[in-house]
């Protein structure tokens, strides 16, 4: 890979980065006030509780593509972004401008969701 495209995708990468830990901060705020919503009676409290499992499951998922983000950025530091874990040929540029923290090609994804569908 260029060094051109290496440092495209790590701005991008740090850019989507900077994005994520500025939501999940602001979901920890709104989780934070809906605890502290005073609940007038079991309609709200259904509403609040079920508000709150949303934002949660949002920040879990943030959590994990900033992890998946940060694994990207170890690669292109040691030389290794780009490169499908599972058969080690190159990622195309196309997918990884669609989601540049990729870890496998488009053929290799395909076959790593059925297999962790079947389980």
């Amino acid at each position: 890979m260029k060094e051109s495209d290496l440092k495209y995708f790590k701005e991008l990468l740090i850019e989507r980065k900077n994005q994520l830990l500025k939501n999940i901060e602001n979901n920890k705020k709104e989780i934070n006030e809906l605890k502290e919503l005073e609940v007038k009676d079991e309609a709200d409290h259904a509403s609040i509780n079920a508000d709150s499992i949303v934002e949660e499951a949002i920040a879990s998922q943030q959590a994990k593509e900033l992890k998946d983000i940060d694994y990207a950025l170890f690669k292109i530091d040691s030389g290794a972004y780009g490169i499908c874990e599972m058969c080690e040929e190159p990622i195309g540029n196309e997918r990884l401008k669609v989601k540049p923290q990729a870890k496998y090609c488009i053929v290799c994804r395909e076959i790593a969701e059925k297999s962790s569908n079947k389980g």
